[in-house]
């Protein structure tokens, strides 16, 4: 039996949280939810995930900030991003500070859900 997978799903629109969490746990994955940066880099202090998956744009610290943070705590969590305010340099930014991948919004449940299958495995 495989080891269930750690997800944690940082967005301050709580809407995406409630529409991706149930998704990825029909797939099989343990999934916390934070609306709030500094709710989850709280909880990082118990709890390690294999993937995260984070808003861009948010309140201080930003989705960038709070990926370089677990990205020093726990470097092989597999981090996506999720963003409305997609662009190429944003993207490339993330891409090379680590990001295992870049998703715009609005995006497909699904398309999401499967990536963070690919990325866990």
């Amino acid at each position: 039996m495989r080891d269930v997978k750690k997800v944690a799903i940082l967005d301050d629109e709580p809407i995406v949280c409630e529409r991706l969490k149930p998704a990825l746990e029909k797939a099989g994955f343990q999934v916390e939810t934070f609306t709030e940066s500094q709710q989850l880099i709280d909880r990082l202090a118990q709890q390690r995930f294999d993937v995260l998956v984070t808003d861009l744009k948010l309140p201080k610290p930003d989705g960038l900030d709070v990926m370089r943070f677990v990205r020093e705590l726990y470097p092989a969590t597999k981090v996506i991003i999720i963003t409305g305010f997609a662009t190429v340099d944003t993207a490339r930014e993330a891409l090379k500070m680590g990001a295992v991948d870049f998703i715009a919004k609005p995006f497909k449940i699904s398309e999401l859900r499967d990536l963070v299958i690919r990325v866990a495995d």
